[in-house]
């Protein structure tokens, strides 16, 4: 697909492109056909700094062959390969396509590495050292920019080491997440839950379902306005992983803790996107990742103290 949105802008580019192959053909062909009157001393008459002259000799002929060659090479490049706006070239070789066999090459590679854990379940995945070892570095290369090196998370990335799960913690959710990608949307329900007073005596109910700190005859007012939040939240607040809305009666809190960022989340809503890893993993390279997932929550106590 091109990445045009005018016809000019090809048009544009090639012209400029060719203009300096030719430009080179034109000073050749200048350079041949022009001849300069040399002083008697044979310099072109051009002095600097009171006695440095140039003298009036012709252009070395392995300058010209160079300039030919660079010539050459520049049309059949550009006949080959893209470098002509629109035009894709005679071997229709893109980087998107040089990636692909990369990929597929690499892939291919490392297949009978993968081959050994192909028909292991999850859980025995989780205590092979090898398989862990390989999840390491995948975890590292592609996961811990977001999730953090140690999977602790950070505010709207998920820690990855509680048994707080969003979209669910068996093997085959953590297999489907990874494969699929998730999006996870609040709206925005300033209107729906009314006046500021309104939203602060809900962020006060939502703090008391958890036992944090919070006031309490505002969180008994905000009570009611909790049937905005449970078609996702459910009516005891304790979410629902087919919809990827949060626990909000542990001590676990996404997008921060009090009653300042509660409301916040109420007023403008959110949007958290996981992106799909099936186009650059393989399938067994997913599973080994979701044991190294999944190993990391099971090795922590039941106890949810992240924060």
């Amino acid at each position: 697909m091109s990445d045009f949105t005018s016809s000019f802008w090809p048009i544009f580019i090639s012209a400029i492109s060719l203009g300096g192959v030719f430009g080179c053909v034109w000073l050749i062909w200048v350079a041949a056909h022009t001849k300069v009157a040399p002083d008697s001393d044979n310099t072109t008459g051009h002095v600097w700094d009171v006695d440095l002259k140039e003298m009036n000799n012709p252009m070395p002929r392995w300058w010209v062959g160079l300039f030919m060659i660079t010539v050459f090479f520049g049309l059949s490049y550009f006949y080959l390969y893209p470098g002509l706006g629109t035009y894709q070239g005679a071997l229709k070789w893109s980087q998107v396509g040089q990636m692909e066999k990369e990929i597929a090459r690499g892939n291919e590679q490392i297949a009978p590495i993968y081959a050994a854990f192909k028909d292991k379940d999850i859980e025995k995945l989780a205590e092979d050292d090898q398989a862990m070892a390989i999840g390491d570095r995948l975890f590292m290369n592609n996961c811990a920019q977001c999730h953090g090196s140690d999977a602790g998370g950070s505010k709207g990335f998920p820690s990855l080491v509680d048994k707080d799960w969003l979209w669910g913690g068996d093997p085959e959710q953590i297999v489907e997440t990874i494969t699929n990608g998730r999006q996870g949307v609040m709206p925005a329900l300033a209107e729906a839950v009314g006046t500021a007073e309104d939203a602060r005596n809900l962020a006060n109910y939502v703090l008391s379902l958890s036992g944090s700190p919070h006031d309490a005859v505002k969180a008994d007012l905000g009570k009611e306005k909790f049937t905005v939040c449970m078609a996702c939240h459910g009516e005891d607040g304790k979410g629902n992983t087919a919809l990827g809305a949060p626990n909000l009666t542990d001590s676990v809190w996404l997008h921060g803790w009090g009653e300042a960022a509660i409301i916040e989340r109420i007023n403008k809503g959110a949007h958290n996107v996981m992106p799909a890893w099936d186009k650059k993993f393989t399938p067994e390279q997913i599973n080994i990742l979701a044991a190294y997932v999944w190993g990391l929550s099971n090795k922590v106590g039941e106890n949810l103290t992240v924060r």
